[in-house]
Order: C-alpha cells, then sequence, then structure tokens
C-alpha cells in the first residue's frame, strides 16, 4: 500500500534559500502579508526577507509594537496617527508612550539604518536618534511653520550629535530656514563630508539657496554624488545663481552623479504663463562657457536638470560639449533654454548639433524652449535614439506633425511619454501625435484641452502614414528617407512630398489601423466611434496623468481617443484654477463616472489643492467650495477603486483645505476602497460617514501642504477625534 501513495512536491518543498530569494523579489505589501500565512516557515522568510515598513498605527498603541520585523532596515515613522503630531507630546494621554517609545523601537527594530520621521521640533530626533546611532539614510519632514525661537541650525543638532554615519539627508519635505542647513553641515564637518546625498529641493523654501550658501555647504561636503537644491536665477535678488556659482559644483564635488538646481518658481509655479514666444522678462546671468566649464568638472555625471525659469539663449555649443564631458549622462531636463540645435533653423544640412549629439539620453525633458520646433524634434529622435521618457512642456511652435514623427523614430524604445502647455498639442492632437507607439506606451501625461477633431484636421491638413509593420530593411529606408527629406527641404516640404520627384515617396504605405487626416479611417476593420479614432487599444498603458483647468470636464476623455485602455491601473488628476472666476460648471458632475470604462483602474490620485474658491463667504450668484467638491466627486462610486488620494480645494484666504458634507457623502459610497488618505482637515462627524464603506482599513488625514494649520479648529484634526473614528474602524470585521 505504501508503494501506491502519491506524494506531491510543492514550492514549500524548496531549500530556504531559494525560497528566500523569491519572497524577497515580491515588493507588494499585501501579496508579501498572504504569502506570510501560508505557513510557519513562509511567516518566518517572510519576516526575515522584509527590509522595508511603513506603520500607521495611532501613537496611543505603540505599546502593540510588532517584534517580528528585526531585520527591518527601512522604517517610516513619518505617517503615525495623529498626523503631525509630535511624538514627544506634552498630552498627558500620550505621556506614558512617549516615555516608553524609545526603549520599544530599539527592541522591535534593531536593524534600522535608514529613518523617515516627522519632526515637529527638535524633541522627536532627540527622542529617536539615541535609539540607532548607525543610522546612514534620514527623510524628514515637516509642513508646519519653523519653531520660533530655536536657535539657526537646532533642528539637526541632535540627529548630527547620536548619528555621525550619515551619508544620505532628505529635506525636500522639511521647512526650516535657509541658514539652517550651511550653519549645521560647517558645525559638523565630519559628517559633513561623510554626505553623499543631499535633497535641498523644497518648495515652501520662498527664495531659494543663496549663492554664497551654496558654496558653503559644497564646501562642506565634497563627497557629495547626488545633490538637489532649490536656489534663485533672478538677478534681482541677493545671492542669485550666476556663472561663479556654477563654477562651485565642478571645483568642490567632483564627485556629482546627479545634480538638480532649480528656481524656487518651478517648484511653486510649474505652469507659469509666459508670452507668446515663451520668453521671461529677463535672461540668467550665466552663458555658454559657464554650463562648458562646469561639465567639464563633473565627468561622472548621469542626471542633470537645469530648471533656471530664466532665458538662457544659444546653448547648442555648451550642450554639445556635455555629450563630450559627461559621456555617462542619461537623463537631462532643461528649462527655459533656447538654440537647443540647429535644426530649429530652416535650409540647413542634416548635420546633428547640440542636443541630438547627446547619444546616450534615456530621459529628457525639455520645458519652455521658445524655438524649438518640429525639425528640431526630428534631429533630437534622430541624434538621441535610446530615449526610453521624453517630456515637452511649455513648446508652442511644435505640432502634431513632428512629435508623431519624433515617436516613429523611436517607437522600439519609447514607453512614457509627457505633454504639456504645448499650444498646438491638446488633448487630440497630443494621442493623435502617439498612435504610431500606442500598442508600447506605458505612462502617459496629457492636457485635458479639448481641441476637437475638426480643429486638429483643419489646422493639420495633411495626410501622412506610417507603417507599423514593416520590416527591419522598410524601417531603415524610412528613417533614412526622413533624415534626407525632413532636414533637406523642411518639415511642411517633407509631409507635402515637395522637393522629390518620386510621387511614391509622398504616398507611403499605410498602416492597418492608420488615420488620413483629409478623410475617414483607412482600409481596416476597426471602428473609429465617430471621433475618427481607430479602436486600437492603448494594450501596455498602466499609468495615465491629467491636467486640466477648474469648470472644465472630463467627460470628453474617452472620445479623445483613450477609449480602449484594457491595463490602466492608476490614475492622476491634476484640477487648476480659480473657482471664484465661475458663477457654477455648466455640467452636473465632473464626469469620474466615465471612467468606468477601464476594468483594472485601481488606483487614483486626485489633486483639487490648487483649485482656489470661498470655504464659508461665497458671494451672492457664487458656489461655494462644498458644491464644487460635488461637482468633481459626483460618480465616483461607479468606480473599482481601491486606493484613492484626494486633495480637497482650498481657501487660501483663510488657510483653509478641509472635506466638505457633501465630498464625505460621495467618498463613502465608494464601496470597494481599502485605502483612503485625505490631504486636508474634516470635521470627525463627516469622517465617521466612511465607515459605511465594507473594506476601508487605512484611512488618514494629512496637512501635507505649507503653511499647516497651528492651531486644530475645534472640531478638526483634534488627536482625540482621530483616534475616535480610528477606534470604530478597527472595531468592524473587515472580510479580507
Amino acid at each position: 500500500m505504501a508503494g501506491n501513495t502519491l506524494t506531491t512536491t510543492t514550492v514549500s518543498d524548496l531549500p530556504d534559500v531559494i525560497l528566500s530569494n523569491i519572497l524577497s523579489a515580491v515588493s507588494d505589501t499585501r501579496s508579501r502579508n498572504s504569502a506570510a500565512l501560508v505557513s510557519r516557515k513562509w511567516l518566518l522568510l517572510e519576516r526575515s526577507t522584509r527590509s522595508s515598513l511603513t506603520l500607521r498605527a495611532n501613537l496611543r498603541d505603540l505599546l502593540f509594537l510588532p517584534t517580528c520585523f528585526r531585520h527591518v532596515t527601512h522604517l517610516d515613522l513619518s505617517l503615525l496617527s495623529p498626523w503631525g503630531h509630535p511624538l514627544s507630546t506634552a498630552d498627558p494621554s500620550y505621556a506614558t508612550t512617549s516615555h516608553l517609545l524609545p526603549h520599544l523601537l530599539r527592541r522591535s527594530f534593531p536593524s534600522v539604518t535608514s529613518l523617515t520621521v516627522y519632526s515637529r521640533s527638535p524633541l522627536t530626533l532627540q527622542l529617536l536618534s539615541p535609539i540607532w546611532p548607525h543610522l546612514t539614510q534620514i527623510k524628514l519632514i515637516r509642513w508646519h511653520q519653523r519653531p520660533q525661537l530655536l536657535p539657526q541650525g537646532a533642528d539637526f543638532a541632535p540627529l548630527f550629535e547620536n548619528c555621525r554615519t550619515i551619508s544620505s539627508l532628505d529635506l525636500s519635505s522639511f521647512y526650516c530656514w535657509n541658514d539652517d542647513v550651511p550653519i549645521a553641515l560647517q558645525s559638523n564637518p565630519n559628517l559633513a563630508a561623510n554626505l553623499t546625498w543631499l535633497n535641498l529641493l523644497n518648495p515652501s523654501f520662498a527664495e531659494g539657496f543663496k549663492s554664497d550658501e551654496i558654496k558653503l555647504i559644497t564646501s562642506s561636503c565634497p563627497n557629495l554624488s547626488q545633490f538637489l537644491v532649490a536656489c534663485k536665477f533672478d538677478h534681482r535678488y541677493i545671492g542669485f545663481v550666476n556663472d561663479e556659482t556654477l563654477g562651485f559644483f565642478a571645483s568642490d564635488c567632483p564627485k556629482l552623479s546627479v545634480l538638480h538646481l532649480v528656481d524656487t518658481s518651478a517648484l511653486s509655479n510649474p505652469r507659469e504663463e509666459l508670452n507668446d514666444e515663451s520668453l521671461t522678462a529677463e535672461d540668467a546671468r550665466f552663458g555658454a562657457a559657464s554650463l562648458i566649464d562646469m561639465f567639464s568638472g563633473l565627468p561622472l555625471l548621469e542626471e542633470l536638470v537645469l530648471d533656471v525659469c530664466r532665458n538662457v539663449r544659444e546653448c547648442r555649443v555648451a550642450l554639445e560639449e556635455l555629450n563630450s564631458k559627461c559621456p555617462r549622462l542619461k537623463s537631462l531636463k532643461l528649462g527655459q533654454f533656447h538654440g537647443l540645435c540647429r535644426a530649429n533653423e530652416p535650409n540647413l544640412d542634416s548635420r546633428l548639433d547640440g542636443i541630438a549629439l547627446c547619444h546616450g539620453l534615456e530621459a529628457l525633458s525639455i520645458k519652455n524652449s521658445v524655438d524649438l520646433t518640429d525639425l528640431g524634434l526630428i534631429a533630437i529622435a534622430r541624434g538621441c535614439s535610446r530615449l526610453v521618457k521624453f517630456e515637452v512642456h511649455g513648446c508652442r511652435k511644435i505640432t502634431v506633425r513632428g512629435m508623431r514623427t519624433m515617436v516613429c523614430l523611436l517607437r522600439k524604445s519609447l514607453v512614457e511619454v509627457n505633454i504639456s502647455c504645448c499650444k498646438n498639442l491638446g488633448a487630440v492632437s497630443s494621442l493623435k501625435a502617439l498612435d504610431p507607439i500606442q500598442d508600447r506606451i506605458q505612462r502617459l501625461h496629457i492636457d485635458c484641452v479639448w481641441d476637437s477633431v475638426e480643429q486638429f484636421e483643419a489646422r493639420e491638413g495633411v495626410e501622412y502614414n506610417f507603417d507599423l509593420n514593416k520590416s527591419e530593411e522598410e524601417d531603415g529606408e524610412m528613417m533614412m528617407m526622413i533624415n534626407q527629406q525632413s532636414l533637406g527641404f523642411g518639415l511642411r516640404d517633407f509631409f507635402d512630398g515637395r522637393g522629390n520627384d518620386d510621387e511614391g515617396v509622398r504616398k507611403q504605405k499605410k498602416c492597418k489601423y492608420s488615420y488620413d487626416l483629409n478623410s475617414s479611417l483607412t482600409e481596416g476593420d476597426a471602428s473609429d466611434n465617430g471621433n475618427g479614432f481607430c479602436g486600437r487599444a492603448w494594450e501596455k498603458l498602466r499609468f495615465l496623468s491629467l491636467w486640466i483647468g477648474v469648470g472644465e470636464l472630463l467627460s470628453p476623455l474617452a472620445n479623445s481617443g483613450l477609449q480602449n485602455c484594457p491595463n490602466l491601473e492608476e490614475m492622476r488628476i491634476k484640477v487648476e484654477g480659480d473657482c471664484r472666476e465661475w458663477s457654477k460648471p455648466s455640467e452636473r458632475a465632473f464626469g469620474l463616472g466615465h471612467l468606468s470604462r477601464y476594468p483594472k483602474l485601481k488606483k487614483m490620485h486626485l489633486d483639487c489643492g490648487d483649485t482656489i474658491g470661498f470655504a464659508h463667504t461665497a458671494p451672492s450668484g457664487q458656489m461655494d467650495l462644498s458644491l464644487w467638491e460635488r461637482f468633481y466627486l459626483f460618480g465616483i462610486q461607479n468606480l473599482s477603486l481601491n486606493e484613492l488620494d484626494y486633495w480637497p480645494p482650498q481657501d487660501r484666504d483663510v488657510n483653509q483645505r478641509s472635506l466638505s458634507l457633501p465630498a464625505a457623502g460621495l467618498l463613502a459610497e465608494c464601496s470597494t476602497l481599502r485605502k483612503l488618505f485625505i490631504h486636508g482637515t474634516a470635521h470627525e462627524h463627516f469622517m465617521m460617514f466612511l465607515l459605511r464603506i465594507p473594506n476601508l482599513r487605512d484611512v488618514q488625514l494629512r496637512e501635507d501642504y505649507y503653511p499647516a494649520p497651528e492651531n486644530d479648529m475645534s472640531t478638526e484634526m483634534r488627536a482625540d477625534s482621530c483616534s475616535r473614528f480610528e477606534d470604530a474602524l478597527n472595531r468592524r470585521t473587515i472580510p479580507d
């Protein structure tokens, strides 16, 4: 009988080493938690391979800290509830917890080397830094105002005194004074010399770091390999960035591989309105010679961001030197740079120059370039043939022709595209331009500017089609033809067929699903759904980002060309504008309900934080923000979302961003939600509406905007209110 017994081999029979490697490769938290429930063996292996953990417990419940995650090296304490509440609070109800907190954390997480924490005052770091003296990475978060009576640099003193091995410091979400950072680094020269990663890209720095402060930082940190800093390029400000400042990076930090220099206005107002020529009133006070000197001193550079917000003219020669001086460069972002390459000028030969010579680039972002044209896009595509990500912002002279030709040339590599603030590229035009890579693109951003198909056709008025199914030989011939024709006779001549006697060159073979701009859908069995777009799916699109002006509708999105996205998992919608200029919207609902056509959409960021209006004082005939919230959230109950991040609109006059009654009621109808993060405040009785959501497990209120309200309002964001809601949430029986 024993010989007939069947034995089954399962995954659990694998050696522990192999099984540990398998579990280590799993990044999704829920999947790891499910794996830990299989057996005790799997539980122990999963816990031993867990290296990162985020705690969202209430401060008073820290006595129940788990003790099984002893191998965690990265710990995030910034989301403890009540959010933004000091760990070392004087509140009597938390006094015992605050006293025991260091001992509990040391026992539960002995291996921590990377820490993220909300540090509202230095007392938090005084409490935590002695626990983990071997920290190497630290990220500090604070959206509340800096305590006024603190001496300069006092925020960092406890950390720098107890943790001498810090190599990475992230202050991108930590509000402090500009003087605090240089003084703290100068006071601790050994620690400063050990830093290799420093992030100072903080939008709450109104004036950014001055030239002399940057000099103090770079001279104190000679071993930096990654440096990100907000500064001022406007010469009307004292300490603006100039030729001399650029020299600091090459002379003081020659090991830099990542350098971001971003003007503070780009952080606070990313969609600033420029004139028709995309020019600012002032020029930057540095030129090509200074840029070349900086590039020459940074041979290890791999990622460069220069978002200057001031005109940098005739930069072509400097960019050619960038290619030769920094051969490792993979990612480049340029803001307000003009004269990127000579291909923007008509009747020139087809030799590549300028930015088109940066052959190793894999990610390129061009912002507010006054003279970037379709010919320039084609030259970039020819020279930068490895591009995986391309972003274009505020370039008013490019059209769908150049963009479409560019993506045709890059269709084997390009998977992420961002098109914003371009005058000739609305939603319809942008999607039409991306048609050649419709089956490949994975991440996409467009502006919801509803240029109609009729407007698009009237503006373009020409026929051009590319065969996406050509063989390698034919593809090479196509590229050669584009190289010879487009730059030799100009883009318009190329598309119109002029400059070539062979009529067959103009009448190229059409793709099965191609679209003729002068007629209806060409041959093929796909239907156009009445909008001029064929029925091909965006098969690999996983992430979609949209910008839309206040009062505009989202409902035309699908008819603009995105009706079929079977694998779309995440959306980010940014609504921006002043509601006070509108008496009421044109329709009842914004159009979120139309997104139910995307079956796999599970995660959404709905950001109305830059939508400004009247909180409680709307004049007669005007809508207050509660009615605007109803407009934007109506229909969200039709979506099968698991996660939602929601930024309510705000009244800046009273610094209030609060969830309204209609918003709470509509969110309560999202029956599939598991995680809900509200980036603002809410009354306690409004929060109780959310208990109707059957599977809701994780809810949090965050005031993560500057300045966060210092004083809790009478019934908003109080510690007791949050605790009562969390108790009610945790008492429920959740099926999964």
